[in-house]
């Protein structure tokens, strides 16, 4: 794990990093998010009945409208000309729960881990404001960054049984 904070400047006072003299690289990353549910909410989502109509379909939109505004939501994110956005949800009916991962690319000087890491919990949080009338005790998590390709930190992957990952542990 890097011990340099790049959002800090010399007097540790929080800022937009420099990537003026960055080169432009091909860049993408990949998150995952969960939200775990009652089966019988599931089985409503899936039989197509809900009441405010298709939920992976409003969530899925939700999700790549979130990407695209990530640098109005967290201060020292850089506004990026994504090229792709995609968002995949999956229900996982034997775990009660929807798993849903993000995808995002670009040509540019900075990363976007933190727009498909925005993708993947603004689409949670849609599932969620879609079904709380039916159920209120849902729960969203983990979210992670699975993968990130390019730039000068070059290639990242997650371990890929959730399961098994502590939260508050550092990789």
């Amino acid at each position: 794990m890097s011990a340099e904070l790049t959002h800090l400047n010399a007097r540790g006072e929080a800022h937009m990093v420099d990537v003026t003299t960055k080169a432009v690289t091909e860049r993408e990353a990949r998150a995952e998010a969960f939200i775990a549910m009652a089966p019988a909410t599931l089985a409503l989502i899936l039989s197509g009945e809900h009441h405010k109509g298709d939920v992976f379909a409003t969530a899925r939109v939700a999700g790549v409208m979130a990407a695209k505004k990530t640098a109005d939501l967290i201060p020292l994110c850089h506004p990026l000309a994504l090229t792709k956005v995609e968002v995949e949800i999956t229900p996982e009916p034997a775990h009660s729960r929807v798993r849903i991962e993000t995808l995002c690319k670009l040509a540019g000087k900075t990363g976007v881990e933190m727009e498909a890491l925005t993708a993947a919990s603004v689409t949670a949080l849609t599932i969620y404001d879609m079904c709380k009338a039916v159920q209120k005790d849902m729960v969203i998590g983990p979210v992670r960054l699975l993968e990130k390709r390019g730039g000068k930190s070059g290639h990242f992957q997650a371990d890929m049984n959730p399961d098994q990952h502590n939260a508050g542990e550092a990789s």
